[in-house]
């Protein structure tokens, strides 16, 4: 089961993230969210409409965190952490930022360049890539891994 979309806009990559990030904060649902594509595809766009589904208040500017490498914000009773792995070279680099800290229960985490994570075993709930198609607009593809990332993709309506 896979979903695709087309998007034309900076609105119309944040919409589907941010029903998504409805649904999740409605089930209260941990889940972790694996984000693919180069540079400019639109990754920290679809965070940003995650963060306002999932209830981080306005106040917070969603950025990439490529320079801090996470970034964390409220999100009601759940957290969002966003983390972006393009810096790091090697997998034990991810115990010196604490990344099994952050992730768990009441959490919502979302990987940019999530390679290194892959590589220890970890397995994300949810895949989306992003591309740029011949038009040069954001090809969106979900897809899921295990029940829970299937439950994720049936009840968003794309």
């Amino acid at each position: 089961m896979m979903k695709e979309i087309i998007s034309r806009n900076p609105e119309q990559t944040q919409e589907p993230a941010r029903r998504l990030g409805l649904y999740i904060r409605k089930q209260h649902l941990s889940c972790a969210m694996a984000l693919t594509g180069d540079l400019g595809c639109g990754k920290t766009c679809f965070v940003q409409g995650l963060a306002r589904g999932l209830g981080v208040a306005d106040g917070y500017y969603i950025t990439s965190p490529t320079f801090t490498i996470m970034n964390e914000y409220p999100a009601g009773k759940m957290r969002l952490c966003h983390l972006d792995l393009y810096r790091l070279s090697d997998p034990d680099e991810l115990d010196y930022i604490g990344i099994e800290d952050q992730m768990g229960q009441d959490s919502v985490t979302v990987v940019e360049w999530p390679d290194l994570l892959i590589e220890t075993g970890f397995v994300f709930d949810l895949h989306i890539h992003f591309e740029f198609d011949a038009d040069f607009n954001r090809k969106i593809t979900f897809s899921p891994s295990g029940q829970a990332g299937i439950n994720l993709l049936s009840n968003l309506s794309l």
